[in-house]
């Protein structure tokens, strides 16, 4: 076990602790730690990159522990009727949906490489600033001009766009490993 996969695991610990604090009321606290949450993955990252330390259990490990907390936190946030219940069906349904789709392609083919396409990082870098705007906003009592809402339907776009470019992705991969059948 690396010094990366170690920050990563206490990353993926942050994530029963941000959903208690917001369901408590404690917002401000829930900030910090998606903060921390944010910061370790930086620097879990870096370590990795730096020290040549990455892993293939780290490959995995990283993604599944941001994923557990964003998707956490906009269930969690979604329950606390603090987003939009739309949203977080989106948000969640693209998840399970390019999860379901890499397993299927996975088994069903060739492996094929993980590497998120550029509206995902976008998505993703959204959906982040979101879910701290929203935090933010609340657990510290500043509007930044209600930001809040243009992230909101720029979140459901490229959570929309990024679902699709996965699909048409892995429907190419599939229709050319029958193809080769």
């Amino acid at each position: 076990m690396s010094l990366p996969n170690l920050i990563t695991l206490g990353r993926l610990f942050c994530v029963p602790v941000a959903i208690w604090l917001v369901l408590t009321g404690e917002i401000a606290a829930a900030f910090w730690i998606f903060v921390l949450a944010g910061l370790s993955d930086a620097v879990d990252g870096f370590i990795a990159k730096r020290f040549n330390l990455r892993s293939r259990l780290g490959a995995f490990l990283d993604p599944a522990a941001d994923k557990a907390l964003l998707v956490s936190m906009y269930v969690t946030l979604g329950v606390s009727q603090l987003l939009p219940v739309w949203l977080v069906i989106l948000v969640v349904f693209r998840d399970v949906v390019i999860i379901g789709a890499f397993l299927l392609v996975t088994a069903l083919s060739q492996p094929m490489r993980w590497e998120p396409l550029l509206v995902s990082k976008l998505n993703t870098a959204l959906q982040i600033a979101l879910v701290g705007v929203i935090l933010f906003r609340l657990g510290f009592g500043i509007r930044f001009f209600d930001l809040h809402k243009p992230l909101i339907y720029a979140v459901a776009a490229t959570t929309f766009v990024s679902g699709a470019a996965y699909l048409v992705r892995w429907m190419k991969a599939l229709a050319g490993s029958e193809a080769g059948s």
